[in-house]
């Protein structure tokens, strides 16, 4: 079993290299062999060396917050919030698969958010604090 502090803590040293545009660093977390999908569109990349240069084409300016990571075993969520060029926040989610230390898969959903409808206002608890914008 992985010891989950050892991921979080790989997970958020990669969303700082993220940030900061250091695009070399914030891919030493994959195996080379590594795939990431996009379910939404249905895209699959094989390979880290091949992901990591079409972010570097990335058209977009790329903003994110992280609200909630968590671990499991050798599985770690990443709960975001992400705005592509200065528009609207979505929320995004981004599942980590690990193979002993590093990543072997990677998929990643974003969506819009959505009004609640008021029906079902009896029933809702309270928005937590930690929750996305």
């Amino acid at each position: 079993m992985l010891d989950q502090s050892v991921l979080l803590d790989q997970v958020r040293q990669h969303w700082e290299h993220v940030a900061q545009g250091d695009t070399d660093r914030a891919h030493e977390i994959y195996h080379d062999d590594a795939v990431l999908e996009f379910p939404q569109s249905g895209e699959r990349f094989e390979g880290v060396g091949n992901f990591r240069e079409w972010r570097r084409q990335y058209p977009a300016d790329v903003r994110f917050r992280i609200q909630r990571i968590t671990a499991r075993e050798d599985l770690v969520v990443a709960e975001v919030s992400v705005s592509y060029n200065g528009g609207p926040w979505q929320y995004g989610v981004q599942l980590l698969e690990f193979r002993d230390d590093k990543v072997e898969r990677e998929r990643i959903y974003v969506m819009d958010g959505w009004e609640a409808p008021e029906w079902r206002t009896p029933w809702r608890a309270d928005t937590p604090a930690d929750s996305p914008e």
